[in-house]
């Protein structure tokens, strides 16, 4: 076997997103030794392409709002499916989070008097999301990523984790390699964070970075972790359609939230036509009222575009289907015809929007403050993952711990924009903390020197069959695999597709442990994405079991065969495990009775 490096830590934190930073100098602020794992680069994270904000009740554009409105509309927006002790901590703390980025040096946008000023969400009743234009995320990175430097925590970057290691039935450590040599690296440590973000690779359209292969997911549920509300997968209604190299790259909601409107190739406000009745009473009628709403009038009703991302979703694959759509598949979404309204409407999209009239401009030649954007729904968030615990973020294996999009709970069964930024600052926190302490209070942890052997053997197979191996390569079984899940797990479902894509993932299974790849450890892409294919096909086996099994639509999944929501299937979330026989097993578990305080809340807030 290759030689290996061993490295200790109290506390290892596998992502280096929002969630995995702040889990990181929660720790570190604990005094125990702490390092901390990253794909990419440091700093290169998938979190700074988020743009809209993050979600807290500050009540400072309407005063109205508070922790009660905040957790109402999120188990709403989730349709009651969510962890409601996670949506409880979330509403609560979330105004103290955005508080200490402040505190930490973000430079958040302003109100006329000098607090942060907050946008409008889709699904979100007040103005709730601090922002720093359409940069929110790479502000979030920079000032979380400064202060872990400050901090001295160990950064491993550029470095893949393959599989978690346990002593007994509590984990020990993970075993990766250094992306550019090859070289293996084996860390011990006390607990595990894992936050590594989302599942979007495994589908052919996405707004996810190259990172997003369900990695802390399958790595879970390879430790013997339990998974949750996999079939849940967002779709956000507004990614780029054209040019074909950026197809699935994110428009922002906030341009949406400062008054952009959806049109068909005819002209017309489609959403208009479709609001779900729970959201009548919110939802201005008219195109002058949703403007109103957009510029902070608080006795306006927000614009139908403002509703919740499933909704919009699926209103603009029908237009499409019905072939309303624009020219290359997808409908227009118009921020100019705000110069109606304001005669300095070009500088302030500028100002409002810095990054996508940048994006618009240099990727696809259009100039947003005159031209309507192609936009169309992209694979986005998954709001299931690891099923853990809502005070400690301790998944069901001790010791593991995850946060952020990788774990389960606090979306439901859809996520409202805004609440994944603030979800990384409150339970990145929560899990740092956790996992200091367990690691404080329990014992040293051993490695087994068998399955660092059976690791490193894993990792090289790919390569010790070069010439040997058979079928496609793992770029090939990739692209087909996301092909498989666009069109057959996608925005909407129906059985026998879904049952078909299950059947094709589990034949890629038994395809990808026979692939080969060329050449060395050394600078060899082929090699990782030989290695992320286990990961990308676990978590879509699961993606496509759950979904199945759930037979009605309830925000992120849809589908055709039973487009009504039934009842039955609002009182458990559904889980995976893996069985003794290595199968994929899964189970409905009910969901906890909810307080009686929290349940008034709910009800005061319909």
């Amino acid at each position: 076997m290759p030689d290996f490096e061993t490295i200790d830590h109290d506390v290892l934190v596998i992502g280096a997103g929002g969630a995995g930073l702040r889990a990181a100098i929660a720790a570190a602020a604990e005094n125990v030794k702490v390092g901390l794992v990253c794909k990419s680069l440091l700093g290169k994270a998938h979190t700074v392409m988020a743009e809209g904000g993050m979600a807290a009740s500050l009540a400072n554009v309407d005063d109205r709002d508070n922790w009660r409105v905040h957790f109402a509309d999120t188990m709403r927006g989730g349709q009651y499916l969510n962890n409601w002790r996670m949506a409880e901590l979330h509403a609560k703390e979330a105004p103290d989070r955005v508080r200490e980025l402040e505190a930490w040096g973000a430079l958040f946008d302003r109100t006329p008097d000098g607090r942060i000023l907050q946008r409008n969400f889709g699904g979100h009743r007040y103005p709730r999301l601090a922002h720093v234009g359409d940069r929110t995320g790479l502000e979030m990175i920079r000032t979380l990523q400064d202060h872990a430097v400050y901090l001295g925590i160990d950064v491993h970057m550029e470095c893949t984790v393959v599989t978690l290691f346990k002593d007994g039935d509590r984990v020990s450590g993970a075993f990766g390699y250094d992306r550019e040599r090859g070289r293996f690296k084996v860390f011990r440590a006390k607990a595990i964070v894992l936050a590594t973000g989302g599942i979007g690779r495994a589908f052919s359209i996405t707004s996810n970075s190259w990172e997003y292969t369900g990695d802390g997911q399958s790595l879970a549920y390879h430790a013997g972790a339990v998974l949750q509300d996999m079939e849940f997968v967002q779709f956000h209604p507004t990614g780029m359609v054209w040019p074909p190299s950026v197809k699935g790259i994110l428009v922002t909601e906030g341009v949406r939230g400062e008054g952009g409107v959806l049109t068909n190739k005819n002209g017309r406000r489609f959403m208009f036509d479709d609001i779900p009745e729970n959201y009548r009473s919110q939802t201005a009628d008219n195109e002058e009222e949703g403007w109103r709403y957009t510029q902070g009038d608080k006795n306006a009703r927000r614009p139908p575009e403002l509703l919740t991302r499933d909704h919009v979703a699926r209103c603009i694959v029908r237009e499409v289907r019905e072939g309303r759509g624009s020219p290359h598949g997808g409908v227009f979404l118009d921020i100019a015809w705000i110069k109606a309204k304001l005669p300095n409407a070009a500088e302030h999209i500028k100002k409002k929007l810095p990054s996508m009239y940048h994006q618009f401009k240099q990727l696809a030649d259009i100039d947003i403050t005159t031209t309507p954007m192609e936009v169309g729904p992209t694979t986005h968030y998954v709001m299931g993952g690891i099923r853990v615990d809502g005070d400690s973020q301790m998944s069901t294996v001790p010791g593991l711990f995850a946060a952020g999009e990788c774990a389960a709970g606090l979306h439901g069964a859809n996520r409202l924009g805004g609440n994944s930024l603030s979800d990384l600052l409150v339970f990145g926190k929560r899990a740092g903390e956790y996992a200091a302490t367990f690691a404080r209070e329990r014992g040293a942890v051993t490695i087994d020197k068998g399955a660092v052997d059976d690791a490193s053997r894993f990792a090289l197979a790919p390569l010790e069959r070069a010439g040997n191996g058979s079928g496609d390569g793992p770029y090939q079984i990739q692209h087909k695999l996301q092909g498989i899940m666009q069109e057959g797990v996608g925005i909407v479902r129906r059985d026998a597709e879904m049952r078909k894509a299950l059947d094709a993932v589990l034949a890629m299974e038994q395809e990808a442990e026979r692939v080969s790849v060329p050449g060395n450890r050394e600078y060899n892409p082929g090699w990782h994405t030989a290695l992320d294919l286990r990961n990308l096909l676990t978590i879509s086996e699961a993606i496509a079991r759950a979904a199945i099994d759930r037979k009605e639509s309830r925000g992120g999944h849809f589908r055709d065969d039973y487009p009504d929501k039934d009842p039955t299937y609002g009182t458990f979330n559904t889980t995976l495990s893996k069985a003794a026989d290595g199968s994929m097993h899964l189970e409905r578990i009910p969901i906890p009775p909810m307080p009686a305080e929290l349940k008034a809340v709910i009800e005061e807030n319909k």
